[in-house]
This record gives structure tokens, sequence and C-alpha cells, in this order.
């Protein structure tokens, strides 16, 4: 009995050490958020155990989670609400109800969830474009792009590239009322990736007659060809999100080779033909001083893993990669970036690069906030910090849009 007692008890301790995270002082709502975090930890737990026992793939897991979360498409007093398809990419479409004599502003919004997970579908996500379509009296397209790792890189790309198009085809907007220089596009974290990605395929391509006017990144993830930043360091246990899942879940959107994950870690991943680039990503130039702290930058190993993977080098999977002239094309932007994330010097460092090439962008930066704020914003798992990111993400659409 005393033995069963004693492994019981080591056990609760060693479970209980792996899904506690010290939240910084400065957070508010602290132990909902520690709260939110153990579930996200103790998820995260369950999905590998069973992986690693081979009952199911650790996304697999996480995304039967996630799918507990889904919404109907529902239309309520303000807004008519559809799913539809773009083509062959599921899109849900948020149609402002109320009558309006002059064509109506456009956002279309790219989900996160690390490649991997996550729908429009999800109750913070409707809740999000639902509020778009109605504060801004605008046509809101939700898209549901091709998940990792059943569909590796460029599938999402491609997807999100397909609705665009079709959506800023001439009888499309004049259908929905759209006015077509008035046309925004939005992302969170890796939704963030692809319409940062998709922005700049779309606004160099010379079959696209409307270009689009905005682009909107939220904590988005830019690149990974070093993942030593301060920020990776500063959060390598961060809250919800911690740096060996965001590894494990953007090397499963290029290959399911646990090869390449692994390299990640020590950041030894990239090939030698690769050192041109990293001069786009070299956080000790790009980064404020208050972002790089004590840090010391070192360059990544390079030319030591055993297989080439040429989509790691490509600007269309990771924007950071996109040289000047590339940048340049860009709308005026904004970025919105959190402190306690590990994928936070992704986007100061895009906010640097596109200053530098004369983009017109704004950057907010959240001192207390989290990776994945937005997906807290409906009951029970709400946070203030989601609702105040959201209230910013929408004045700046509406004062710029």
């Amino acid at each position: 009995m005393g033995f069963k007692t004693l492994c019981l008890g080591l056990f609760c301790v060693s479970f209980l050490s792996y899904i506690y995270t010290p939240i910084p002082a400065n957070i508010e709502e602290t132990w909902k958020v520690m709260a939110l975090d153990a579930v996200a930890k103790t998820c995260t737990l369950m999905a590998l155990c069973l992986e690693n026992v081979g009952v199911m793939r650790y996304e697999e897991f996480i995304s039967m989670i996630i799918s507990l979360d889904y919404t109907q498409p529902l239309s309520d007093e303000h807004v008519t609400v559809t799913d539809t398809a773009f083509v062959d990419v599921p899109v849900r479409l948020y149609l402002p109800k109320r009558k309006s004599e002059a064509p109506r502003r456009a956002v279309i919004y790219f989900h996160g969830g690390g490649f991997c997970f996550g729908s429009f579908k999800q109750r913070a996500f409707d809740f999000l474009n639902r509020w778009t379509a109605s504060k801004l009296d605008a046509v809101v397209v939700g898209i549901d792009y091709r998940l990792a790792p059943q569909h590796h890189f460029p599938a999402q790309l491609e997807d999100g590239i397909t609705a665009v198009k079709f959506f800023l085809q001439d009888k499309i907007l004049t259908k929905y009322g759209v006015d077509p220089t008035r046309i925004a596009i939005s992302g969170d974290s890796s939704g963030g990736t692809l319409a940062a990605a998709v922005t700049l395929q779309v606004q160099i391509d010379p079959e696209v007659k409307h270009k689009l006017k905005l682009q909107a990144l939220l904590y988005p993830g830019l690149q990974v060809i070093d993942t030593a930043l301060p920020s990776h360091r500063d959060n390598e246990h961060g809250v919800v999100l911690t740096r060996d899942i965001a590894i494990k879940l953007v090397s499963l959107f290029f290959t399911k080779d646990e090869a390449l994950p692994q390299a990640m870690r020590k950041n030894q991943h990239m090939p030698l033909e690769s050192r041109h680039l990293f001069r786009f990503v070299n956080w000790s130039t790009l980064l404020p001083e208050k972002y790089r702290k004590h840090h010391v930058y070192t360059e990544p190993v390079l030319g030591r893993s055993s297989y080439s993977l040429p989509a790691l080098m490509d600007h269309r999977a990771l924007p950071l990669l996109a040289d000047d002239a590339q940048l340049q094309h860009l709308p005026r932007t904004y970025v919105l970036t959190c402190q306690y994330d590990v994928l936070r010097d992704d986007g100061i460092m895009y906010v640097s690069r596109l200053q530098n090439v004369g983009v017109q962008v704004f950057h907010d930066h959240i001192e207390d906030g989290i990776h994945g704020a937005l997906s807290y914003m409906t009951s029970p798992l709400y946070l203030q910090l989601g609702l105040r990111i959201k209230d910013m993400y929408i004045s700046w659409l509406d004062k710029n849009l």
C-alpha cells in the first residue's frame, strides 16, 4: 500500500511540475490564465502519450478536442451567416443585413492553429468574424485551408490564393456588394503567416485586378530558419505555447520526418546554401534593444542536416525571407505582437523590415500578452486580454479600411 501511495505521489508531482508554468506578474486574470495553461498542457501531455503508444497522432487528438468547439453557420439580427465554397475551398460568409447605399468594405480572415488544426467554425473565430461584420458593416470571409500533416506546404498557400483570387473577381465583389478598393486580409498565428504569404503573392500577380488595401497580422509566425531568437529563449516554456510544441507544429507543415524537429530544437536544421537568408532575420539588427536584452547573437550552425528541404528557404512559406524588392509591394500593414509569446520577435522583425523599405506599418505590442489570446473570447474560457486585442484590431481596421 505504501509503495502504491509513493508511486501515485511521484506521478502527481511529476504531472504537476509538467503542467505548471509560472505566470508573469503583469498578466491580468492570473488564475484564469493559469487554469487555461494547465488545460492546454494537460491536453498536450495526453496527446503526446497517445502518440507515443501508437493510438493516435498528437495533432489528431488536439483536433478532436478543438472540434468540440465548432459552431453551425447561424445568422442573427445583424448578420447573415452561410457556409459555402470558393472553387473548392470552404469559406464562411458574414453578410450585414442592414441596407447600404454604397458598396461595403470586406475582410478576409485566416484562422490560426499551427497549420495542423482549427477552423473558422471555432466559437472564438466565429465570434470575431461576426463582430467584425457587424461593427464595420463589412462583408467578412473566413477561410478553411487544408491542414497539415495530411497536406504539407504549399497546399495551405494554394488554398488561400485560390479563395482570395476568387473573391477578388468583379462578378463576386458585385454579388456581395463589396467596394474593390477597400478589402483587407487578416490572420492570427499561423493564419497570420498565410495572410502575409497570400498578400505577397496577390500584390504582384498581374492576373489580379483588385489589390488588397490592408493586411493585419496578429501574433504571426514568419520564419523558422533561426529557432534561437530572444523570444524563443525567453518563452521556451511559455504560457499555452512552448518552443517545443511550436517547433513540432511548424515541422509538420513541411514534413513528417522526425529529423526536422530534432534539428530545429538545436537550431541546426538549415543547409549551407541558406546563409544569404540570415540577413533577413538577423535579430541583432532588426530587434529594438528592449527585446534583445542580454541575449548574444550567434549564427545558426549550417549544413548539419542529412536531408534537403527547399521549402525551408521559400518566402512563400516564410514571409520574412522575402527580399526588400518583394516587400515594397505590400499594402499598409498592422502587426500585433505579445510579450510572452515564442513568436513575438517574428512580428517585430517584420515591422522593422517593412519600415526599412517604406511600407506604412502600425505596430501594437501587448506587454501582458500571450500567444493565442484571440482563442479565448467566449465563455467559459474568455480572457479580457482576448477581448482587448479584438477591440484594438477592429479599431485599426475601422480607421484604415
